[in-house]
């Protein structure tokens, strides 16, 4: 991962950095674990993932998430990511997961990869703050005692808004692809779907769940 921010995210949420690097005149993140190296001039911007890139980088272990970490409480929720591709749509509902008090997020398999260096970004460090499971089917996340409730721009599966809908409980709100959206072959408890007018078949599915999870969040305030 590359900057100071980021970096001290990662130390603050307990993970292992296991090396920094070091352009010349930046310093070295304090409180990290991992060895230093200090890099000549030009190298930093032959090595980094980013045009203009932060001055230190750092080599960080992946966070070893348990499924006991999501919370036990019956008004938990969670949000699960099938299939989504673009990194910077998951780093953005992982941010707006975080931000909305979600327990956990999972990703199913064929999702981009949760810890790339381009989500992790895109998240703005809440990827360290909140469990964040690879590879994980529906069932499982129904096995945890969640509600599974699909979403949808089609009338096809007669969706309830998602601002009338009855979202207490231990509710999984699912997300599906960008190009494909959710088979409709998968087993949920319901859909939901968000209104809007326009031409636009649908909104991009960042911004659905940035929508979705900070209702969750007002029905459990009121």
């Amino acid at each position: 991962m590359e900057g100071e921010t980021l970096i001290r995210d990662a130390v603050r949420a307990g993970c292992v950095v296991e090396s920094q690097f070091i352009a010349p005149g930046a310093t070295a993140v304090t409180g990290a674990t991992g060895e230093v190296y200090d890099l000549a001039e030009g190298v930093i911007e032959r090595v980094a993932s980013t045009t203009n890139p932060q001055p230190v980088i750092a080599v960080v272990e992946k966070p070893r998430r348990k499924h006991s970490e999501i919370s036990r409480e019956n008004d938990a929720w969670v949000v699960v990511a099938d299939r989504i591709s673009d990194p910077g749509n998951l780093g953005t509902i992982l941010r707006s997961a975080e931000a909305a008090g979600a327990s956990a997020v999972f990703l199913t398999p064929g999702s981009v990869e949760a810890y790339s260096p381009k989500v992790v970004r895109a998240s703005a460090g809440a990827i360290f703050n909140i469990p964040t499971f690879e590879s994980i089917e529906l069932e499982t996340v129904r096995s945890l005692g969640f509600k599974v409730l699909g979403t949808s721009s089609h009338p096809d599966q007669n969706p309830l808004d998602y601002r009338e809908a009855d979202l207490s409980g231990r509710v999984a709100i699912v997300l599906g692809n960008e190009a494909h959206g959710l088979a409709t072959s998968q087993n949920f408890d319901g859909w939901l779907t968000i209104d809007h007018s326009g031409r636009g078949e649908s909104l991009n599915v960042a911004m659905a769940a940035t929508l979705l999870c900070f209702e969750l969040k007002r029905q459990r305030d009121n």
